[in-house]
């Protein structure tokens, strides 16, 4: 059951982070737009899991009817998105729980473990670095100003991803502590910024706080996943 909802996770991850582009993003209120995500979730599922295609066009009507809800009947708003993504999960949940065995009947069944556990690794770092994107921006969203300094163009974006990347990569290779001296690192060169505006300062340490703590959850959610599958 746990190697079928990693996958199924990675393949969700994948479709709606990854290959899910802006501009599909954007006009999600087209239908066709809208089934052509759900036919990527189908095809990234049908990649991670190796298999089991009736169970994956179950998954994918169920990402359809949840994305749809989500878009024509609620608010864009954090809180929204992280009821979005629980229900993608436990529609994942119950898929591995009905059918338990797909990822061991699949084409990757037979392979090392190994395949497993970079599953696990590559789900926790989209989880941190491009899920965490849309999080902290819809976050800081009721926070925007035309008064905020203006930057290169997408750079808070590529900032955000990096560091998210940094502290996932310490996570996982013990080396938590020294996510600090990132932290340091950041508000030496984000000083200039925040002594300008109290507005602005305050921007930086809610979002840098944000990201940190939404790359540190990742980080230590991917560990302990790990640590489980790991052989006794």
């Amino acid at each position: 059951m746990t190697e079928t909802f990693v996958a199924l996770l990675l393949g969700h991850l994948l479709a709606d982070f990854v290959l899910q582009t802006n501009r599909m993003v954007a006009e999600k209120r087209r239908p066709l737009v809208l089934l052509g995500h759900a036919a990527v979730v189908g095809l990234a599922s049908l990649a991670t899991l190796g298999g089991a295609p009736g169970l994956i066009l179950a998954v994918a009507v169920a990402h359809l009817v949840t994305d749809a809800v989500k878009t024509w009947a609620a608010p864009e708003t954090l809180a929204v998105f992280l009821l979005d993504q629980a229900a993608h999960l436990a529609t994942l949940a119950v898929a591995a729980w009905v059918m338990p065995g797909a990822f061991a009947s699949g084409l990757w069944g037979g392979l090392p473990d190994t395949l497993l556990q970079a599953q696990v690794v590559l789900a926790g770092l989209i989880a941190a670095t491009f899920a965490g994107g849309p999080a902290v921006g819809l976050l800081m969203r009721p926070y925007d100003s035309p008064e905020l300094p203006a930057g290169l163009p997408n750079g808070g974006r590529m900032i955000g991803l990096l560091e998210r990347l940094l502290i996932v990569l310490l996570v996982l290779v013990g080396e938590a502590a020294a996510i600090g001296f990132l932290i340091a690192a950041k508000s030496i060169l984000r000083f200039d910024m925040a002594s300008e505006s109290r507005a602005a300062g305050e921007y930086v340490i809610i979002g840098t706080l944000a990201s940190f703590a939404w790359a540190l959850a990742a980080g230590f959610a991917t560990e302990h996943a790990l640590a489980f599958l790991a052989p006794v």
